[in-house]
């Protein structure tokens, strides 16, 4: 575990190469392994694997990043949406956790990934309302991040370097 966790990097190129689904599952379900506060399981997860979706929420995700004609999602063929209730006051804090899971579980499994940002302001968006909808899921939730999955195009990067003064102690 702490070998993946070391060498466990963001992946931003991908092979239009679809995802097994036996993989998806087990990388999600790894994600509702994800401690949660008290327990509560506050975070849903959305496994996106329709083109036409996809391709719409990459859209409106470079739009809210104030960009045109790129892909915030590099291709990547499936993304796994963490959101997370808002009546839990530790519900960022446990899909965050949800979004460590998974991205270790798609390393384990060979898989590239990465954290996308914004999820948060297109879940407020019409369009991500209309996911919400679409899945008959109710309540107050928030997105947390985007775990883009598939297969690398090219090597995966290797880790940087752990930066100097990241750990103190007291003793």
């Amino acid at each position: 575990m702490i070998d993946l966790i070391k060498s466990r990097t963001s992946v931003k190129k991908y092979l239009d190469k679809p995802v097994p689904q036996e993989l998806i599952d087990k990388i999600l379900e790894a994600g509702t392994f994800a401690p949660t506060g008290r327990n509560y399981q506050s975070p849903i997860i959305i496994a996106i694997t329709n083109k036409e979706i996809r391709d719409k929420l990459s859209k409106l995700n470079a739009e809210i990043m104030g960009v045109k004609n790129i892909d915030p999602f590099y291709n990547a063929p499936v993304v796994l949406v963490v959101l997370a209730n808002k009546e839990f006051p530790t519900h960022v804090y446990d899909g965050s956790l949800v979004m460590q899971n998974l991205m270790l579980a798609a390393h384990s499994l060979g898989l590239g990934s990465c954290w996308i940002h914004r999820a948060k302001e297109e879940f407020e968006k019409p369009l991500g309302k209309e996911i919400l909808s679409m899945l008959n899921i109710q309540g107050e939730y928030e997105g947390i991040g985007h775990c883009i999955l598939g297969y690398a195009d090219g090597e995966i990067p290797t880790p940087k370097p752990r930066k100097e003064n990241y750990i103190y102690y007291l003793k």
